[in-house]
């Protein structure tokens, strides 16, 4: 079964080195753009600039159908046969926005409550992007189902950063 693992920046050198990971995607506000992982081949790490705000902020770069489809290339394009680690700064809200994506994206057929439900049991401070999750929701044809199902699980338990966790995929 293909992995999903979700970590803060701080964390992420050894989140990778412990899942054995294959592909990283980061979630950074321009103009950060964090060094790969020396065990990550070159073209399995993307890097997404977006900051993680859901509304319009001078300074600051709104999330975006350009980067919602950046996630989705990404994680469609990852052959799953090692995990796949995702981060943001503090891997509460980019990053788990982008896993719960990567899960109904990567599998159409899984219920959106279920996978909402599995993100708020293994990651409680997890609060997913809403922006992030609109997009896709749109992109994905989901019907507003990604939206309600984030909405019915709340704001995670509030937390400096998040403790790296494993989301399991349909």
């Amino acid at each position: 079964m293909s992995t999903l693992h979700v970590c803060p920046l701080s964390r992420l050198t050894e989140t990778v080195a412990a899942t054995g990971a294959s592909h990283v995607l980061t979630l950074v506000t321009p103009p950060a753009t964090p060094a790969r992982p020396a065990s990550i081949a070159e073209g399995c790490h993307a890097v997404v600039g977006v900051s993680d705000i859901a509304v319009a902020t001078d300074g600051y770069v709104l999330p975006a159908e350009d980067h919602v489809r950046a996630i989705l290339d990404f994680v469609t394009s990852w052959p799953r046969e090692k995990p796949m680690v995702i981060h943001c700064y503090a891997g509460i809200s980019r990053s788990t926005a982008a896993a719960y994506i990567a899960a109904c994206a990567l599998d159409p057929a899984r219920d959106e409550v279920e996978a909402a439900a599995s993100l708020r049991l293994v990651s409680p401070s997890a609060t997913p992007n809403r922006l992030f999750v609109e997009i896709a929701d749109r992109l994905l044809g989901r019907d507003g189902r990604m939206v309600a199902a984030i909405a019915a699980i709340g704001r995670g338990a509030d937390a400096f950063e998040g403790v790296p966790f494993r989301y399991e995929l349909g």
